[in-house]
């Protein structure tokens, strides 16, 4: 039970994080103050390093890894391309990062709830992404 709800914690976590990348990726091109784009950058530098950190725990196991799902990972770029046309403002490109902050927030709590028999190296983990997620949207809020 404990190496299974490990691997799924961490599965999860992987998804995260490159769900994660893939929306800072997505709003970077239209940020224009430069103190926003340093947090962006240094926040998505963070979730580098978690995800490297992330495969390399899945590799132990022989477990390939979670990808965002397809149709999240698709409506959210959608999302961020329509919101973006309309009003590129940094207000929005904050707006968009804070919601999907609070979005992996909220699930990975429910994750490193439901698989409460991972262990503590991924529990750790899960911490760690959610504090980074949360300092990110507490760090976007102060600079607006």
């Amino acid at each position: 039970m404990i190496e299974q709800d490990t691997i799924r914690l961490l599965r999860e976590c992987d998804a995260g994080v490159r769900m994660g990348i893939a929306s800072l990726d997505d709003v970077l091109p239209s940020v224009r103050s430069e103190a926003l784009r340093q947090t962006l950058q240094a926040s998505r530098e963070e979730h580098d390093k978690l995800a490297n950190e992330i495969r390399g725990h899945l590799d132990r196991f022989g477990d390939e890894g979670k990808k965002p799902n397809p149709m999240a990972r698709g409506m959210a770029s959608m999302k961020a391309d329509v919101e973006l046309a309309v009003d590129g403002s940094d207000a929005r490109v904050a707006s968009l990062i804070t919601d999907g902050c609070a979005m992996g927030v909220k699930s990975l709590s429910r994750y490193l709830n439901q698989y409460a028999a991972a262990d503590e190296f991924s529990k750790d983990i899960a911490k760690r992404l959610i504090a980074l997620e949360d300092t990110l949207a507490r760090d976007i809020r102060g600079e607006l």
